[in-house]
């Protein structure tokens, strides 16, 4: 409007000259050229005001920082409207390529396959440099490590300190804590490990999720447990933590660039290049939006203080709009020089009012800075007594029954399940068709994981049996135990099972026994449930008669009450293996090995290939075990 009214100004006093007709129109026609050139970068519109800007919604904490401050700047300053799309990496770079989001804040240059085939396109252009000298990445230790063992400096000093890094899970090897599975990181690390030849000792274990790659690190530095892991910055544990970076022979670009690629063969090892974070946008958002582009190229964070945001984003528990806020509050003098002096105005008008709070009237009754307190200092204080209860666990338990199952031949596994089906239903193809679903996931290629997952479910059903039943039994006979027990039962059973694997992951490390309890603890609920309402719909005339018969408390249980309780009882443990398979496979986010390894995968990578058949194989065991199950509890209802 501003730039019409200035045009009009102009035009009006050249009609006052009054030069003859063709004159006035061919000085009109060359002013209005020259200020459309002149004023072309203020004149055009900062954004459609019809149109959003879409922004990646980016799940790492530096990257959620960087998002909303970005998502601020052209907001508040530019009078953009903006949205956020949620997404896994890779799905937010296709969406990119395609415009249907115009920018993702945090971009590792580089890294990612999909955003350098945008860019050769001429579909994605990378700009800027939003980190100062590149973001660190390397194998690391702890420093106490380090203090204990001055001789571990590099790379090759591993193979003299393997005892040190033992792995849990198969103790005659170390542990190397990699990458979550589908992450570039995770194809350059295991390259490394294998050509560093360190593949022979050391264990390359995934931790699922990064988030449970930040707490297996942090559970080992509060207990100074040594740990090896691969890190990298900005992040907030390494402005939290000391962590001491090893050597690796010189830099090698080409040598680089075939660790990247999964396939290559190339036997080669290099040091880690200090990666460029910048900001991708779409082609069609480059073109059409100059003055913003030149927002996003002035951008720059100092890595101290990206990483002290971050950590303070995470032990305060802000979301990264309200650590951005914060930073842009507080620290003007990083900012004011990427922005025009007009947004810079209405960025500083917008953030001197402090952000509306609606009115309420509910008092603030949060109790997650205590819990988080509380298993700090569980960590810190009893983290020695749980990892030897994880370790008792895993080697007299879990390791022996993967081991046993991994070892028998798939043809008496596939027998095995035929006559367990047919004992079950005593139908004939029944029996075939679950040995065929069987045979399907081997088919797939998915038989070791199938035994991985079988070996943690049968771990799991066997402990909620041993628990279940007891609890449920006592439940139904004790009406002060039935009122005490049934509210946590309720907790228990709607409790997303998400947040089961927070606390077993801190207390217990990565891997299969964080798995199994979490599994216990989320599917016990309706075993003991349905226990003791099978118990308590116990006729009480047969009670009375077995009682009258001189029937001792045992007696009555194991030949009235059990008999007569085992359907409710089966459909419980119907309900409670499957939902242990349900978090047998979401325990693939902290390490645990099996079926929901290739679905996780798959959903970081955007294997659909790869997702549909780890999918349908899981879809397979969970309609197997659920027709097995259900076909017992229709014959204890019979017998009864």
């Amino acid at each position: 409007m501003r730039l019409w009214a200035d045009l009009n100004g102009i035009l009006g006093y050249t009609a006052l000259i009054r030069p003859m007709p063709s004159e006035r129109l061919f000085m009109r026609r060359l002013l209005l050229l020259l200020v459309c050139l002149l004023f072309a970068p203020a004149a055009f519109a900062a954004c459609a005001p019809d149109k959003a800007v879409k922004l990646g919604a980016l799940d790492w904490e530096s990257g959620q920082f960087t998002t909303a401050v970005l998502n601020t700047l052209l907001h508040e300053g530019y009078g953009c409207a903006t949205e956020a799309v949620p997404g896994t990496t890779p799905a937010l770079e296709t969406a990119l390529a395609q415009n249907d989001i115009q920018i993702i804040a945090e971009q590792w240059v580089g890294r990612s396959p999909i955003m350098q085939q945008a860019v050769a396109e001429g579909r994605a252009a990378v700009i800027g440099n939003t980190l100062k000298g590149g973001a660190e990445q390397g194998w690391y230790v702890a420093d106490y490590v380090q203090a204990a063992h001055p001789d571990l400096k590099s790379v090759a000093d591993l193979p003299r300190f393997t005892g040190l890094f033992t792995d849990p899970e198969a103790p005659d090897k170390a542990r190397f804590l990699n990458c979550p599975s589908g992450w570039t990181c995770e194809t350059f690390n295991t390259r490394l490990l294998a050509n560093s030849r360190l593949n022979t000792t050391f264990n390359n274990v995934h931790p699922g999720t990064g988030a449970a790659l930040d707490a297996a690190i942090a559970s080992a530095y509060e207990q100074q447990k040594p740990l090896l892991f691969y890190y990298w910055q900005p992040t907030g544990l390494m402005a939290k933590y000391r962590f001491v970076p090893l050597e690796f022979p010189p830099y090698d670009e080409a040598c680089w660039q075939n660790l990247l690629q999964a396939g290559n063969t190339s036997a080669c090892v290099s040091g880690f290049p200090a990666s460029k974070l910048a900001v991708a946008v779409s082609a069609p958002f480059q073109a059409a939006h100059p003055d913003l582009v030149a927002v996003i190229e002035k951008m720059q964070f100092e890595p101290h203080t990206l990483n002290r945001m971050i950590l303070e984003m995470t032990e305060n528990k802000r979301s990264g709009s309200e650590q951005a806020r914060l930073f842009l509050q507080q620290h003007p003098e990083v900012w004011v020089d990427w922005v025009s002096d007009e947004a810079q105005g209405r960025l500083k008008a917008s953030l001197g009012v402090p952000e509306a709070k609606s009115s309420s009237l509910f008092a603030s009754w949060s109790i997650a800075g205590a819990l988080n307190r509380s298993l700090a200092q569980t960590v810190q204080n009893y983290g020695s007594d749980f990892r030897l209860l994880s370790q008792f666990t895993l080697n007299t338990l879990l390791l022996p029954l993967e081991r046993a199952l991994q070892a028998l031949p798939a043809w008496l596994v596939l027998l095995s399940v035929a006559a367990l089906a047919w004992h079950a239903a005593r139908k004939l193809w029944f029996a075939a068709l679950c040995a065929f679903g069987f045979y399907t996931i081997g088919a797939l290629g998915l038989w070791p994981a199938l035994m991985q997952t079988l070996a943690l479910l049968a771990a799991s059903a066997l402990f909620i049996i041993i628990i279940g039943i007891p609890l449920g039994i006592w439940m139904a006979r004790s009406p002060r135990l039935h009122k005490l027990l049934s509210p946590v039962l309720d907790v228990m059973q709607t409790m997303p099972s998400f947040v089961y694997l927070i606390p077993v992951l801190m207390l217990f490390g990565i891997g299969k026994v964080p798995a199994l309890f979490a599994t216990v603890v989320y599917a016990i609920a309706p075993l003991v449930r349905l226990t003791a309402l099978g118990i308590r719909q116990v006729s009480p005339q047969m009670i009375e008669a077995a009682e009258s018969f001189g029937s001792t408390r045992w007696q009555l249980l194991r030949w009235v009450l059990l008999p007569q309780a085992k359907p409710s009882i089966m459909a419980g443990l119907n309900q409670a293996v499957m939902m242990s398979l349900g978090m047998v496979v979401l325990a693939s986010m902290i390490g645990a090995r099996g079926l929901g390894e290739y679905v996780l995968q798959a959903i970081q990578t955007l294997n659909i290939g790869q997702g549909v058949e780890a999918g349908a194989a899981i879809v397979i065991l969970a309609i197997i075990i659920d027709r097995i199950t259900q076909a017992y509890g229709r014959r204890s209802g019979k017998a009864v």
